[in-house]
């Protein structure tokens, strides 16, 4: 199972959280880009709907599959 870690970080004057490099936006306070990152990470690992997926490779070929929904990842949260 895929772990996606978002990190509590000082950014911009302010607090954000970041996640495989990129920045959320700016927060006041270390609590409240927390606060944010906690929502946001539990947001990630709900299930969506079942989707069609159609996509090119690097090679020119094209693939279809059909996403469950259901895979989500785990998450964390790290100060």
């Amino acid at each position: 199972m895929t772990e996606v870690v978002y990190q509590v970080v000082e950014h911009d004057g302010g607090w954000a959280y970041k996640v495989d490099g990129s920045f959320s936006e700016t927060f006041p306070t270390h609590e409240a880009a927390h606060r944010a990152a906690v929502r946001a990470a539990a947001e990630q690992r709900q299930p969506g709907e079942t989707a069609d997926i159609v996509y090119e490779d690097a090679s020119g070929r094209w693939h279809a599959e059909i996403d469950s929904g259901d895979d989500r990842p785990d998450t964390r949260v790290d100060d």
